[in-house]
């Protein structure tokens, strides 16, 4: 038998607005401004005082900014672990035999060039077969496709989205708004040097600097995977070192303003409090149905919600709307994570399945 069990005394904790802190007045100067000119704000923003370190140095921001609750890299292209500045990869032959350095952005996109080469915001620590695989080819989906199968994360293969056919690699799942805020970090960050960047994700301007396609893949993956503890956590990380940070991890809805379903609408720092509010006014319980958790709002207003496993994995995500709502949890015994999302505000709780 399962059941739900609430843990009440972590609720205190966790329930809280998980988005990050960023410095009072960080983005002051963005406010007011719509579609290209808040770009352009955001990219003197987060350009000015940035802090570039050597490409070695990135595995030591790595024992900071990519490490998993039990101490171990955080790889988003496999379930390998290993121990930070252990295993750093030389030459490797099979899955898991390695880490090494990943650019999102590949390096021939922007000719190897600093500061970008050696930019945390971009560079994550993968498994190095993996790597290889994933080449230089541009993000995309696709059906089937190759996976290097036991640990190996995502897959490569034709385009299967609409705008683009060749080929790409598809990250997993539980990644994908991860590295559609990377790309939007990017593109606004080095907006004065796209012209000379190639990659069929771009389009060579300051704006958009996105492909039409791109653009429509990243906000897709950008809505469907919203802004987790992960990201949030190295968004600080990060910034400790090179003195920046990603503006898509602490305002997620910039992404609609520049890109999207807010495009040419005045940004005005965001307005989570309304949101906030009704999360805060939120009650999580356990039913008498085997592995059902009821969450009752004040509002009906839609929310979404993501569980996590303790490793960070997505177990199950969808919407909620209305006063009284049941969630199935079909999952085996032991601890979970909850992620509430209205608008801009997010509230997290651990909850037990027993």
């Amino acid at each position: 038998m399962k059941r739900i069990a609430i843990l009440s005394f972590v609720i205190s904790l966790f329930c809280t607005s998980i988005y990050a802190e960023a410095p009072a007045g960080y983005y002051t100067n963005a406010k007011g401004k719509s579609k290209e000119a808040l770009k352009t704000a955001l990219s003197n923003i987060i350009s000015s005082n940035y802090k570039q370190w050597s490409y070695d140095k990135l595995y030591t921001i790595y024992a900071e900014s990519d490490v998993t609750d039990d101490g171990k890299v955080w790889d988003m292209y496999s379930t390998c672990t290993w121990t930070p500045g252990q295993k750093k990869c030389g030459s490797y032959k099979n899955v898991c035999d390695c880490y090494n350095r990943e650019h999102s952005i590949p390096q021939s996109w922007f000719n190897e060039k600093s500061p970008m080469k050696s930019d945390a915001f971009h560079v994550y620590p993968t498994d190095g077969k993996v790597n290889g695989q994933r080449s230089n080819y541009p993000f995309g989906e696709c059906s089937g496709g190759t996976s290097l199968g036991g640990k190996a994360l995502g897959r490569l293969g034709n385009s299967t989205f609409s705008g683009y056919s060749g080929k790409v690699f598809e990250p997993d799942d539980q990644y994908k708004g991860d590295f559609a805020r990377t790309y939007f970090y990017f593109v606004t960050r080095y907006q004065s040097q796209m012209s000379s960047m190639s990659g069929d994700s771009f389009a060579k301007n300051t704006y958009p600097s996105l492909s039409k396609w791109s653009i429509d893949l990243f906000l897709k993956w950008h809505r469907q995977d919203p802004v987790s503890q992960k990201e949030i956590d190295r968004n600080d990380a990060v910034y400790s070192f090179q003195q920046n940070r990603n503006p898509f991890i602490d305002h997620p809805e910039l992404a609609e303003y520049i890109w999207g379903n807010k495009m040419g609408q005045v940004w005005n720092g965001g307005t989570a409090l309304n949101n906030q509010t009704l999360l805060d006014e939120v009650l999580i319980n356990s039913t008498n149905q085997k592995g059902t958790l009821y969450i009752h709002t004040q509002e009906t207003a839609q929310l979404r919600y993501t569980i996590y496993s303790m490793t960070g994995r997505m177990m199950q995500q969808g919407t909620i709307q209305g006063s009284d709502n049941y969630i199935t949890t079909p999952f085996p015994q032991g601890i979970y994570i909850l992620q509430l999302q209205a608008g801009e505000a997010t509230k997290t709780l651990k909850f037990a399945v027993q």
